[in-house]
């Protein structure tokens, strides 16, 4: 089983600041801004908040396009990886799923990936403090690469102008006409129902806030990851050798969306324990 270590959610580019971890722990990947049909008006906190509701407190623009936007109700984001069950709606018999397309697909194609193997998605994310009944950033501590949540695959579809799509996957947005009539890479994964190691969970979710989700490297900036000492010498994709730092952490690399992580039983055990003790 490969390991792909998939970077999600705002970024410098498009969002513009980190997304944030609520004060009760709960983990909220933005989504980055995209004209898509999906509003941020339309994804659920809970039974009374939305992302919007939540956004607008931590910052009233957004950023993408390289210059910042008024947020509004209307502001529309790209709802994938869609792991979250309970953010908006659902049709019956919908799984989590995770649209890709162009090289980053390509690159996921060129790498085997398959069947069975595993996205880790991790994001740019700041802890969150309540001040004056208002959420906002907690300037005392750091910007973090945490890992946020995970699909087993269970389908791979390729979705073009010919392909049927299943009623659970008509809103997700590369199952949309703008990207079935893109090119032949635009691609859903379909997440497992159960994990092939344990039946009582799904092929697809997010975590809570946990210590043992952050890969940033205590006292370093968020690109600076400590790694288990056996992922020296494992081949990832987009890095080296050179990734690996005199000072013991490793540089992830500053582009690229997927990491792929050649196959490992330490890598495959490490990762399976991030989601036994999270999920």
């Amino acid at each position: 089983m490969k390991i792909i270590l998939s970077r999600k959610g705002f970024d410098s580019a498009y969002g513009g600041y980190p997304s944030p971890i609520l004060p009760n722990g709960k983990i909220v990947s933005l989504p980055i801004p995209s004209r898509d049909f999906t509003k941020y008006s339309d994804l659920k906190i809970d039974d009374k908040y939305t992302y919007y509701d939540l956004m607008k407190q931590l910052k009233s623009k957004i950023g993408y396009d390289k210059e910042w936007h008024k947020l509004t109700e209307d502001t529309e984001c790209h709802l994938d990886p869609d792991i979250c069950k309970g953010i908006i709606e659902r049709g019956e018999n919908w799984k989590p799923c995770f649209g890709q397309i162009d090289q980053a697909q390509s690159h996921l194609l060129n790498e085997g990936i398959k069947e069975n193997d595993l996205f880790l998605f991790f994001g740019w994310f700041k802890k969150t403090i309540f001040k004056n009944d208002i959420l906002q950033f907690d300037k005392s501590v750091p910007d973090l690469h945490i890992i946020f949540g995970y699909l087993q695959i269970g389908e791979i579809l390729q979705v073009n102008n010919k392909t049927e799509i299943p009623d659970r996957m008509q809103n997700h947005p590369h199952a949309r006409d703008e990207y079935r009539k893109k090119n032949s890479t635009n691609t859903i994964y379909v997440a497992k129902e159960k994990l092939t190691w344990d039946k009582r969970k799904s092929g697809g979710g997010i975590f809570r806030f946990n210590e043992n989700l952050i890969l940033t490297k205590k006292g370093f900036s968020r690109s600076r990851w400590k790694l288990p000492p056996f992922f020296k010498g494992i081949k990832i994709s987009y890095h080296s050798e050179n990734s690996w730092n005199k000072e013991e952490y490793f540089q992830s690399a500053p582009i690229g969306q997927e990491f792929v992580v050649e196959d490992n039983d330490n890598v495959e055990n490490w990762a399976k324990q991030i989601i036994n003790n999270n999920g």
